[in-house]
């Protein structure tokens, strides 16, 4: 009991430190390629302490501008991102590149918007499942100061084929892999660069949310990363950008495939699944008792009457 009340304690101070001096972001680029620098989330959840950075974001130095892949969750968040890439070169941000549609990808999007009119492009699910006025996950939960002069903008385009494409002097090559981790998945890749930015699709030291995603579509968008040739892969949660990258979330959906199907030639019923179903492998990965769990039943609801093909 002692312990809790400490514990209230230091939230309270902590929660009323945010509200007087304003929220602030404490950002570092990492260099993970040549030109190539990403911005690397915190492995848990959105909180009003975290401000929402828990996705990583990457810059991509082109010809005579930067191109950003995803733009986390809020305008202050890129706003302090962008004035950290200043220190490396002064340029503007041409285009924004956007994976799928969860809001802590993609939010510090009005930021780009205004101050550069970058041209947006990602998911046609973005703009039919966001509008402006309507609060999303991030606005629920972080402080106003966090979430301040964030808005909902229209993308300027959709990804709804593959695609290579040249921007500013950069060969991208658009992959859309439909539902995957959420309910329509892109990933990005550099061929000459040999560079790709897996979005959601690959996470590591992390457990994934499949609240949205499909343990099929998964495996078969993990399936298609695979055939790249790729030297280093960035995950949309995760530090590690080897070519090792997605060896756990192969590992995680396969084994929860494998399993749930063995449960379910058990009889076992969706009530017990979780008892069956445990994956102790994973359980000192972050966020594990949270997440684990749900994604189990989700996965015994897809999969119940599933047939090999």
């Amino acid at each position: 009991m002692k312990q809790h009340l400490i514990n209230k304690i230091i939230l309270t101070s902590v929660l009323s430190s945010l509200s007087l001096f304003g929220f602030e972001y404490k950002l570092e680029p990492k260099k993970v390629s040549e030109n190539v620098w990403c911005f690397f989330g915190k492995l848990e959840m959105p909180t009003k302490e975290n401000g929402g950075n828990m996705s990583n974001h990457c810059y991509i130095k082109a010809k005579s501008s930067y191109i950003l892949l995803d733009s986390g969750p809020t305008y202050k968040y890129a706003q302090t991102a962008y004035k950290e890439m200043e220190k490396i070169e002064k340029l503007p941000v041409s285009y924004v590149l956007n994976t799928h549609e969860h809001d802590d990808h993609w939010m510090g999007n009005s930021f780009y918007k205004e101050k550069f009119n970058a041209k947006l492009i990602g998911v046609e699910l973005q703009d039919k499942n966001y509008q402006q006025g309507q609060p999303t996950r991030m606005h629920k939960l972080l402080t106003a100061d966090a979430i301040k002069g964030t808005k909902i903008v229209k993308l300027d385009s959709h990804i709804k084929e593959k695609q290579i494409i040249i921007l500013d002097g950069e060969k991208f090559e658009f992959v859309p892999v439909g539902q995957g981790h959420s309910h329509y998945d892109v990933f990005m890749y550099m061929p000459d660069r040999k560079v790709l930015f897996a979005g959601d699709l690959v996470m590591n030291g992390r457990i994934t949310s499949n609240r949205d995603g499909l343990v099929i579509g998964q495996l078969d968008a993990l399936k298609t990363i695979k055939e790249y040739d790729f030297d280093v892969l960035v995950p949309g949660h995760g530090y590690d950008v080897s070519k090792k990258a997605m060896d756990e979330s192969v590992k995680y959906f396969s084994q929860l495939k494998s399993k749930i199907l063995e449960a379910i030639e058990e009889d076992i019923g969706l009530d017990g699944v979780t008892k069956f179903v445990k994956m102790l492998e994973f359980k000192d990965k972050a966020m594990f008792d949270l997440l684990n769990n749900p994604n189990v039943h989700k996965a015994y609801s897809e999969l119940e009457f599933y047939e090999e093909e």
